[in-house]
This record gives C-alpha cells, sequence and structure tokens, in this order.
C-alpha cells in the first residue's frame, strides 16, 4: 500500500478549509462527486495527511487546525458535520526573514508546502519557498504571487532536486478557464473577436485582500487567456460580503461571424470559490508528491494545464 504523502499548508482561510473538508468527506462516504482524477501518482483523494499549518491569524495560531478551518473570516460552509481533531496545532507564520529557519525546522517531514496564504506578498511566498529549499520539500504556490516563474527559485529548486509548482491554480470551473475556453472555441469556429470583458466579485476574505493587492492577480488571469488578452478588458475585482463563499462572474464577448453579421454572449456563472481551487489542489498537490518520490526536480510539466500562470509565462 502507498504511504500517504505528507502536506504542510502555509495559510488556513477558506481554500484550505474547502480542502481538509473536502477530503474528510470523501473518505467517510467514498463518493467521487467533483473528483477529476480519483488516483493520480499512485495517490487517492485521502491519501494526504496533513502534518503542519501554519497561519497568522490570531484566532487560528494556536487551535487544532480542524478547529481553526471553521475560525472567522473563513466563510466556507460546513461539508461535514463534525472534524474530528486533528492533532495539528496551527504554528505561527513567518514575520520576518529570519524565521525562516525556525519555519524550515519546523517543515520537517512533510514532502510537500502548500502556500495558500494571501496574494500580493511576493516577499513573504518567496521566504516559504526559502524554508521548503532548507526542509528538503516540494513547494506548491497556488497565490499569483511569482514563485515558480522566478527564474532564480526555479533554479534553485531543479538543482536541489525538488519540484515547484506554480504559479497560481486555475479553478475546476471559473471564469478564467470558461473565458479562455469560449475564445479558443470562437477562434475554433472561424469567428472574429471584437471584444470581450470579465467581471469578477466575490465575499471571501481572500476576495477582500485581492481587491486590495491585485496587481499580481490581474497579470496571472491576463496570463491564462493568453494571445487574446489584448482584446479582453478585465475589470477590477468586486469585493461583496453578503456573497460569502460565492463567486460571481459576468463574460461577455462580442463577435462577427461569416460577412461580419454580429455574435454577442453574455454568461453568467456562480460557483464557491473556495470548492474549485481545492478541486486542483488536491491534483497539484499528489503531482508534487509524485514527483518528488521520483527524484525529479523543479517545473513539472504534468501541472500547466492546472495552473494559470506556470513558468515561461
Amino acid at each position: 500500500m502507498i504511504e500517504r504523502a505528507r502536506i504542510a499548508v502555509v495559510g488556513v482561510g477558506n481554500n484550505i478549509s474547502a480542502l481538509v473538508q473536502g477530503m474528510a468527506a470523501h473518505r467517510a462516504t467514498g463518493s467521487l462527486v467533483g473528483v477529476r482524477r480519483p488516483v493520480l501518482g499512485g495517490l487517492g483523494v485521502a491519501d494526504l495527511d496533513i502534518v503542519a499549518a501554519f497561519a497568522m491569524s490570531y484566532g487560528k495560531v494556536g487551535k487544532d487546525l480542524h478547529e481553526a478551518v471553521f475560525a472567522a473570516p473563513n466563510n466556507f460552509p460546513r461539508l461535514v458535520e463534525e472534524l474530528p481533531a486533528s492533532g495539528v496545532t496551527v504554528r505561527r507564520g513567518l514575520t520576518g526573514p529570519d524565521e525562516v529557519e525556525r519555519v524550515a525546522a519546523e517543515l520537517k517531514g512533510a514532502e510537500v508546502v502548500l502556500y495558500a496564504a494571501p496574494s500580493g506578498r511576493e516577499a513573504v511566498a518567496h521566504a516559504y519557498a526559502e524554508a521548503a529549499l532548507r526542509a528538503g520539500a516540494a513547494f506548491v504556490n497556488i497565490t499569483a504571487d511569482p514563485v515558480a516563474r522566478e527564474p532564480r527559485i526555479m533554479a534553485r529548486f531543479t538543482e536541489a532536486g525538488l519540484p515547484l509548482l506554480g504559479d497560481d491554480l486555475t479553478a475546476q470551473f471559473g471564469t478564467s478557464i470558461v473565458h479562455h475556453t469560449l475564445l479558443r472555441l470562437l477562434a475554433e469556429r472561424g469567428l472574429t473577436l471584437t471584444d470581450s470583458y470579465q467581471v469578477n466579485l466575490g465575499g471571501t476574505e481572500d476576495f477582500r485582500n485581492l481587491v486590495e493587492h491585485g496587481e499580481s492577480k490581474m497579470r496571472s488571469k491576463r496570463n491564462a487567456l493568453d494571445d487574446a488578452a489584448g482584446q479582453v478588458a478585465i475589470a477590477p475585482l468586486g469585493y461583496l460580503p453578503h456573497l460569502e463563499s460565492h463567486k460571481i462572474a459576468h463574460i461577455n464577448i462580442e463577435a462577427q461571424g461569416w460577412g461580419g453579421t454580429s455574435v454577442s454572449l453574455d454568461l453568467k456563472l456562480k460557483v464557491h470559490d473556495p470548492s474549485g481551487g481545492a478541486g486542483v489542489t488536491v491534483d497539484l498537490v499528489r503531482l508534487a508528491a509524485h514527483a518528488l518520490r521520483e527524484g525529479r526536480g523543479g517545473h513539472v510539466t504534468e501541472a500547466e494545464p492546472l495552473l494559470k500562470s506556470p513558468p515561461r509565462s
């Protein structure tokens, strides 16, 4: 029987709540609803053990992980009635570069470090990547901050034989993947794009942070749209607390068909944003663990379809 992958999580927000609860629901029921790959790299959906967790919120640090995932400002709904204690106490995260060694020591034993802290703190993301390197762990960056796109960092992970996956996941069924697919379909069917836009509204704390620190996220969204990005307007993200863990996206596409006749498409998409992230994160983490066990360091090409901004983007 394959050994479970040992994961450390940085950030205990809605995305981690969705991941933790979803794995618990799978273990309890065996349901494969919402699961793209039941087995990946020999690892099942439930073959992940979270062995360490880091956060900065006073309401989460010092608590058991399974209690902390429900602490405010998290607002992802309960998928399971009860989560037994995990035995993992949430530790205080990095407060400065001088604490990299402390965090590296606390990461010992973890195979994969999953970086899910708020975006917009590039120096912090790089510090955690450094801690993972020192601890001999793979690193998965699901935020928009550039880590895998930094050639110097990627080179060090490659040299160390440690996988580095990132940056910024593409949700299972989110705005970027839907918009990209529609634009590609347009081109495949011979239509000419005139212009297009997308509007994204959300109510999670992660979304609020992106409104305030959205530069890297906007770049990442444009990366996900490839060559069409120059013809697509992306409105600034909008934070609406009453939406809670929902995200609402509006997509408009204007095009011309045969003879210059007009084609217009308006679409509204409503999803639980953290669920869409967790459904991809569970694959990224398993890819990282599998690559680590095979001794493959650096970029993992199989992860590219799951990312908005992989290296070289």
